[in-house]
């Protein structure tokens, strides 16, 4: 199997386990203010990492839950096993799989897969972007009080003090504002033309790694700040490219 064919595989094979638990009562890791770590997490990356690495054994994983296979590898597969946990865990049906692959430091291939909807988001370096099958791009709109915005605002006092503003400027400009609760599926919305920027000032590498391949593929932008003394941590401003995000940061 190709590498993409391979992720595809993973995250469905996840995305059946998630099915398979959603609504039900749920092991608890950790209980955090702000996060909820689930021992499904665990138990959907390391069936992910099961089917990446009996194919490519050779490869690295980086996960939210934790690495595997052999780290010193140019070709690193980023998993985020469940992104939108709180979400799932309150019975929200807007959560998914993200599986991205890169080559030393560039995204190479890129997955997401919604179980609620059964939407699969593909994408390969310099290959056309897909959802279902069917090509994919951003949205056309070039105004600001056309699109639909998902905002993040944090939660350090920094973060939120910053973010508020942030949030109130761009309130009053957008058509409709969102927050939604997984940076994958809202970069995989963006790729896709349902929403039209997503703002945050905190997010994690396997959060955003797929999505940031799908958006640039389907003509969008993504810009990425690292946090410093954070590895892959970083704020994230990613949109269709076309609309005035400038004026509202």
């Amino acid at each position: 199997m190709t590498a993409v064919e391979t992720a595809v595989k993973a995250a469905k094979a996840a995305g059946v386990l998630l099915r398979e638990n959603f609504g039900r009562a749920l092991v608890v890791d950790e209980m955090k203010r702000h996060d909820i770590k689930l021992a499904l997490d665990v138990e959907s990356q390391e069936l992910i990492t099961g089917i990446l690495l009996d194919e490519f054994p050779d490869y690295a994983l980086y996960g939210e839950e934790g690495v595997a296979g052999n780290q010193d590898s140019d070709y690193q597969w980023i998993v985020d096993p469940i992104d939108g946990t709180v979400n799932y865990f309150y019975g929200i049906p807007h959560y998914c799989v993200s599986i991205a692959l890169r080559h030393k430091e560039e995204l190479i291939v890129g997955v997401i897969y919604d179980p609620s909807m059964d939407d699969l988001w593909t994408v390969v370096k310099g290959e056309k972007p897909y959802l279902n099958g069917e090509e994919i791009s951003v949205s056309s709109r070039t105004k600001l009080e056309e699109s639909i915005l998902y905002v993040g605002c944090g939660k350090t006092d920094d973060a939120l003090s910053a973010g508020l503003e942030r949030y109130r400027r761009a309130s009053v400009r957008a058509r409709k504002m969102r927050m939604m609760g997984s940076a994958a599926l809202g970069m995989a919305y963006i790729a896709t033309g349902r929403l039209d920027a997503y703002i945050e000032t905190r997010i994690s590498l396997w959060d955003i790694a797929a999505g940031q391949l799908l958006i640039e593929a389907t003509g969008g932008k993504v810009t990425l700040t690292p946090k410093d003394g954070e590895p892959d941590v970083m704020s994230i401003v990613a949109t269709n490219g076309k609309i005035p995000v400038e004026e509202i940061l």
